[in-house]
């Protein structure tokens, strides 16, 4: 079994990757403490490849992966071929997902979210990299805690807690 050590990042590669370049580019500024394994650095994929050899790629890149960062913007909840199968994996795989929102929104954005996200375990965050690299450190371990007692409903970060929705 492949020790899980890596950070996965899910995106619109159309419209957001900067937003990916940017987080790469805080892990390698040491004036921030910010810092993600990137399981995209395991294996390249070509946009020219088939789909499943993409997917065959990407799903090795999943499989070492610790934690599944999803970075929601403007047309993230229209996307239809990679990022609903990636959500998808992470989803099956119990893998602590961590929604990002491109637009500054400390808590779930239901105008941007995919569906398949809003009712289930995960935490959302603003795109920040303190709060980013709080959720990757913090995170995993709360969403075991709050899987083994089965615990559904989606979480946002403040003041040092995550909160609940409908509680």
């Amino acid at each position: 079994m492949a020790y899980r050590t890596k950070i996965y990042v899910a995106f619109d590669g159309d419209t957001d990757i900067h937003y990916y370049y940017l987080m790469k580019a805080w892990t390698n500024n040491e004036k921030f403490e910010f810092e993600i394994n990137d399981a995209h650095d395991i294996n390249y994929s070509r946009d020219t490849s088939k789909e499943e050899s993409i997917k065959s790629q990407l799903r090795v890149r999943l499989q070492s992966s610790k934690v599944f960062i999803l970075l929601v913007g403007e047309n993230t909840k229209y996307l239809r071929k990679f990022v609903p199968w990636e959500i998808d994996y992470a989803l099956r795989n119990n893998m602590p997902i961590i929604v990002v929102n491109l637009n500054g929104k400390r808590d779930r954005d239901n105008d941007r979210c995919p569906a398949v996200l809003r009712d289930e375990l995960v935490v959302h965050v603003s795109f920040n990299h303190k709060i980013i690299q709080h959720a990757i450190d913090n995170w995993p371990d709360r969403f075991l805690k709050l899987k083994q007692a089965n615990e559904k409903s989606a979480r946002y970060y403040t003041d040092e807690t995550y909160k609940s929705y409908g509680l």
